[in-house]
């Protein structure tokens, strides 16, 4: 037999799984109903596990690690078929509808924003990114940026979450365990660092550098061409230049931003020192209450998941069924736990889809825990 012989039969024996498969989501249709009816969870872990084992019997074990991998797939695309029919009048889905059709057509402003920092603060310009005209209020940490949103000081915060060099700014992702928040908007701020110092100061004489640990992690090569200088690690890059300035040394210089130059009347040594001239750090913007604008094409969520093999795979696996785009993924250690983690993901899906119901009513089915965090637009 030649190729296209053998595609033939591979043909016909695909018209057979098709037929079969249509038939097999049918009758779970039928399934969904009878556990609605009956109180029942979708999901039947020990079913499962017989149906995998009684599979592999019905095999060679050199096909043992396949066919484990399809009906894992089939599950997961049942349990998602399911859920399609209970959920659709679900508390969530009705929370989100609510707030689509509550929330302003327009952006707002001139909120009350809070930002970390002090004047000249990366923040601060995404913040005017992201605003035409922000009042804008100033904290000396990221959680205090929280605790101003969570009590009602301010509408809006604005927060670094990532950056294209350095990575992720994992007190952020801490913190989002601890708060109660929604994401609003997001928006991507080219970042240049430029290092500042007092009057009269020469490159040579630096003895410390001032900065935030990002901005320091981003700077890691002119870092080296400095030689044994002193680091020293502060709340954010702004404040940095405010503590040169503050000093009247000319022996210290910062990582900052170059308008922190003229707002603290300092000189620019040396500017763009990142390592990488396409340094972007990406910037949410949160509320206390849910918010969805017109338009939102990303959605932000958080899972605790079992500590068990293929608790991810069974996300990403729905993800993968919906034809949902995973754009990011982020871990971090739950405190005082063992081995357990936070994931945080961020989709590429329209909010107007059936497909994000679909998902995002689902996803409470498989996880120890689960927060939908938003769904926005972002400002390039």
């Amino acid at each position: 037999m030649d190729l296209t012989d053998l595609r033939c039969e591979i043909d016909q024996i695909d018209e057979q799984l098709v037929d079969l498969f249509v038939q097999r989501m049918e009758i779970t249709e039928e399934i969904a109903r009878f556990k609605q009816a009956n109180n029942l969870p979708v999901a039947d872990p020990a079913r499962e596990r017989d149906k995998i084992v009684d599979v592999a019997a019905r095999v060679d074990a050199g096909m043992h690690t396949y066919t484990d991998a399809l009906y894992s797939l089939i599950f997961e695309l049942s349990r998602t078929h399911q859920e399609k029919q209970l959920h659709r009048d679900s508390p969530l889905a009705g929370v989100i509808t609510e707030a689509i059709e509550n929330t302003e057509k327009l952006f707002p402003t001139r909120p009350i924003i809070a930002c970390p920092g002090v004047e000249g603060s990366y923040s601060q310009l995404a913040c005017e990114k992201l605003f035409p005209a922000p009042n804008i209020m100033f904290f000396n940490t990221f959680e205090s940026v929280f605790s101003a949103i969570d009590n009602g000081l301010c509408r809006y915060g604005v927060l670094p979450l990532e950056n294209s060099t350095a990575g992720s700014v994992n007190k952020i992702y801490d913190l989002m365990m601890h708060y109660d928040f929604s994401i609003v908007r997001s928006a991507r701020l080219k970042v240049d660092h430029s290092i500042l110092a007092n009057r009269g100061a020469k490159l040579s004489d630096i003895k410390e550098i001032y900065s935030h640990e990002q901005a320091l992690n981003q700077c890691e090569s002119f870092l080296k061409t400095l030689g044994s200088v002193k680091i020293s690690t502060c709340e954010n890059t702004a404040i940095a230049a405010k503590m040169v300035f503050e000093s009247g040394r000319t022996d210290v210089a910062a990582f900052s931003s170059l308008n922190c130059a003229e707002i603290y009347g300092l000189d620019c040594l040396c500017e763009s020192v990142q390592d990488q001239g396409n340094n972007y750090t990406r910037f949410i913007c949160i509320s206390k209450k849910l918010e969805i604008y017109p338009g939102a094409d990303k959605t932000s969520i958080m899972m605790v998941l079992p500590h068990k093999p293929g608790s991810l795979y069974k996300v990403l696996a729905r993800f993968f069924a919906l034809g949902i785009n995973l754009i990011k993924l982020e871990s971090r250690p739950l405190p005082n736990s063992d081995f357990e983690f936070m994931f945080y993901f961020d989709l590429d899906t329209s909010i107007y889809s059936d497909q994000f119901i679909q998902l995002i009513c689902g996803l409470d089915s498989i996880s120890s825990e689960f927060k939908y965090l938003g769904s926005y637009t972002e400002v390039v």
